[in-house]
């Protein structure tokens, strides 16, 4: 909201609370008295509430200065007691005399009066002031966070592609080591893998079926550098169609299985299951563990991809891994 807007609007507020209290005061007649002791009086009082707020405590509570603040409201209060007196005893016949001259207030009286008044409007603008820099601190805070958390997923996202990158050229290094016939086709296959990753990847969500393509990729190029022996399950049950995902979040489990696991092993295959159903999704990886295949680098891509399920699918997932002596099962469960 830009100055002027809020110029108005706090205008178009004071003027609708000094004419309600006259209307009130008044029983509907607007007479010489209501006019002295709400506009006039109100004029006064509406000054104070703007010096406060827009110059003591700017002035002084912004810098800390508590004690230099405390003294401006006294000093305003005194100052505005004082000239509520001048204008009241001005205008004697209206304000000090009552029920038509059968009460005169006492001047200390009035002078308590007013400076009580004085005291509510300072409040007013206090909390008033407090209130907004409050929300402004919040919006503020809320903003850095944003920005912090799509640096994280960033940084985060851009640590999956050299990783997905490296296991995969050392996949084509063995191929072409071994003078394969289909390193070609490897090759062609990873650059499809990775036009995905840099080009398709790179928004908030894609279809779930380009993801599952994805993975199909990646699983066909892992059937390549074993010379098809090996031996993987695959399924996908539930229609994909008008579904979307975070991009990325399912290859670090598939990757897991393919490092550390076995998967040449007839009688134990790589398990991997999908399953949607009503905008749910389970994802099971199984995999019989091997003792020779480690990856040395470390297990980056888990933490990654469950640091970004924290971030974007908060309290919408629930990944269980149940690390055993001989076999690994990974599942997810996610809300899409």
């Amino acid at each position: 909201m830009n100055k002027l807007k809020q110029i108005v609007l706090h205008a178009i507020v004071w003027i609708a609370i000094v004419l309600f209290f006259m209307y009130m005061a008044s029983n509907g007649r607007i007479v010489q008295s209501t006019v002295v002791i709400f506009v006039y009086f109100g004029f006064i009082n509406i000054s104070l509430f703007y010096i406060n707020y827009l110059f003591i405590l700017p002035t002084f509570l912004n810098r800390k200065k508590y004690l230099w603040c405390a003294l401006a409201m006294v000093l305003l209060v005194i100052v505005s007691a004082f000239i509520k007196c001048g204008l009241a005893y001005y205008f004697y016949d209206i304000v000090i005399k009552r029920d038509g001259g059968k009460h005169i207030m006492d001047f200390w009286d009035y002078y308590a009066s007013a400076a009580f008044v004085s005291c509510f409007f300072i409040f007013l603008s206090t909390v008033l002031k407090f209130m907004l820099d409050w929300f402004l601190n919040e919006k503020v805070k809320s903003h850095l966070e944003n920005e912090k958390l799509i640096a994280e997923l960033a940084f985060l996202k851009s640590q999956i592609n050299p990783h997905f990158l490296f296991n995969s050229l050392n996949n084509i290094y063995s191929l072409a080591y071994q003078k394969a016939e289909k390193t070609p086709e490897a090759i062609l296959k990873l650059s499809e893998i990775m036009r995905y990753m840099l080009y398709e990847s790179n928004v908030d969500k894609v279809a779930l079926s380009d993801e599952i393509r994805y993975l199909e990729n990646y699983i066909e190029l892992q059937k390549l550098r074993f010379k098809d022996n090996i031996y993987i399950r695959f399924e996908v049950n539930g229609d994909p169609q008008g579904l979307k995902i975070t991009p990325l979040v399912l290859i670090s489990f598939v990757e897991n299985a393919f490092k550390h696991g076995i998967a040449t092993d007839i009688e134990n295959p790589i398990s991997i299951i999908l399953n949607l159903s009503a905008g749910k999704l389970f994802f099971q990886v199984i995999n019989k563990k091997s003792t020779m295949n480690k990856d040395i680098t470390g297990g980056i891509g888990l933490q990654n991809v469950q640091r970004r399920l924290d971030l974007l699918y908060k309290d919408q997932y629930r990944l269980h891994i149940d690390d055993r002596n001989d076999v690994y099962n990974c599942e997810l469960y996610l809300n899409l």
